[in-house]
């Protein structure tokens, strides 16, 4: 499993990178069982898995739809998430719901791109790198950008986000 600059995959999340002008590195990686989670994926591109950061789309107490940036090796705090969002509870839309939603697929979801533009936060820990990578818009593929290109685009705040 090698780490390798691509150009030639032209997701929904890739189109909007470029026709922002958002400077971006693309990275692929094999995923043969068609899923691997976000630590095997950052192992897989010989990353730090703090600055590979995992897509997770919660629904409140509103129903309304909410965005999570988190890393890969930390898990996302219902309670924080709820608080930054102005929720009374979070939870995550379920698996089977995840195309409808987004228009990604699980293991695919990036923050950028999806079906509509749903509130989203960046966990505050990206700021402690020049870039980060998240999901290039479908399995085996990722996108490397700085924090502030990714909050542009996503419309994205930064927020503590993880558990402790």
């Amino acid at each position: 499993m090698t780490k390798k600059k691509i150009n030639t995959h032209k997701t929904n999340a890739v189109r909007i990178v470029e026709a922002e002008g958002i400077p971006y590195k693309m990275y692929e990686y094999d995923a043969p069982e068609g899923f691997l989670d976000g630590v095997s994926v950052a192992e897989a591109l010989h990353q730090n898995p703090a600055q590979v950061f995992k897509t997770l789309v919660t629904v409140g107490s509103s129903r309304e739809y909410h965005v999570c940036v988190i890393p890969v090796c930390r898990e996302l705090d219902f309670k924080k998430a709820a608080k930054h969002f102005a929720e009374k509870k979070l939870e995550m839309i379920l698996a089977r719901d995840i195309t409808k939603v987004t228009g990604y697929i699980k293991g695919g979801c990036s923050p950028v791109g999806m079906k509509k533009q749903y509130t989203t936060a960046i966990d505050v820990s990206a700021e402690n790198f020049d870039t980060i990578m998240v999901s290039g818009g479908k399995v085996g593929l990722q996108m490397e950008l700085t924090v502030e290109g990714l909050a542009r685009l996503t419309g994205g705040s930064l927020a503590d986000l993880t558990v402790d």
